[in-house]
């Protein structure tokens, strides 16, 4: 059972889907509350995943992040843009919402994400302790390394000089600086500059999601520079933790991650997953990927029931 859902995080309305799972709800399901990583919206694969684990008998808050799908931006902000602290928060939000609901165990809630938001839940679960399992699949671990690796170096320094004039544009009161998510040029700028995005977002743009578009502010890439979530990863504990990590990803480097997993403290258990970065999301990588984390939220959210 799939119900359209709306809650507010702090001015912005956000929109998504309540995924009930079949059973007897009294005293509330486990929920797990996700969302989508640089970009994307739910309709890209977020609903397969979804499906996987409510039929494990998880509920699932679904949602669009601010600005993006159907979500709205918060008034007097632009839409495209992505602030991972804001993100962040909002999944604080969904938490919110999450144990507002009646169908919900409160104290049962547990946080997905994947990308750019498998970060996030790593600095929800070290900062949020409503949290109590985190799986986090082919996880952006630092901004910084990211931006190293798909910004030309020798584009960096006019990278810099572009996010100063946008700032100084703005504050003039004008329109922010706008480049596309993905191109099929190689030598042309973009935020995720590879030929796998290219691919998986134009594919899943026609086939599944047509409200993604091909576009975010410059800022969202001078954001993404400064967001480092591997630092939280120590401070998770005791909230068990879990990474999926492929370790083919040139998108977020594979072995980075695995890397930053090592600094986590147990309980925590990693994952590898065949591939790079988007075969996580279909055929033999989804099979794997979605079962891991429905087992891990199965173990520590079913399994805690009272």
């Amino acid at each position: 059972m799939r119900e359209d859902i709306s809650f507010d995080a702090e001015g912005a309305t956000l929109r998504g889907w309540f995924y009930a799972p079949d059973g007897d709800a009294n005293g509330g399901h486990p929920c797990v509350v996700m969302a989508h990583g640089f970009s994307a919206v739910k309709e890209q694969h977020l609903d397969d995943y979804a499906e996987v684990f409510a039929a494990a008998g998880l509920a699932c808050v679904v949602y669009d992040n601010r600005g993006f799908g159907a979500s709205d931006a918060a008034p007097g902000k632009p839409r495209q843009e992505i602030d991972p602290w804001e993100q962040i928060r909002d999944y604080q939000h969904a938490v919110t919402y999450a144990q507002s609901r009646p169908d919900v165990d409160a104290d049962r809630i547990g946080a997905w994400g994947s990308s750019y938001s498998g970060g996030h839940v790593y600095v929800l679960g070290a900062i949020d302790r409503r949290v109590k399992a985190v799986s986090g699949q082919a996880p952006l671990v630092s901004g910084r390394r990211g931006f190293e690796s798909l910004v030309r170096i020798d584009a960096w320094g006019p990278t810099w000089e572009a996010f100063a004039a946008d700032r100084l544009e703005r504050a003039r009161g004008g329109e922010p600086a706008m480049m596309p998510v993905v191109t099929d040029d190689p030598a042309a700028p973009a935020a995720l500059p590879t030929a796998d995005s290219y691919e998986w977002f134009t594919r899943t743009q026609r086939d599944r999601a047509p409200a993604w578009r091909n576009e975010v502010t410059l800022r969202s890439v001078e954001l993404l520079q400064g967001y480092e979530p591997r630092a939280f990863l120590p401070l998770i504990s005791p909230t068990p933790v879990q990474m999926v990590v492929t370790p083919n990803d040139r998108l977020i480097a594979g072995e980075l991650a695995a890397a930053a997993y090592e600094t986590a403290v147990h309980p925590k258990k990693i994952v590898i997953a065949p591939g790079g970065h988007f075969d996580a999301y279909t055929g033999p990588g989804f099979e794997i990927t979605s079962a891991a984390a429905r087992d891990w939220f199965v173990e520590h959210l079913r399994a805690g029931k009272h």
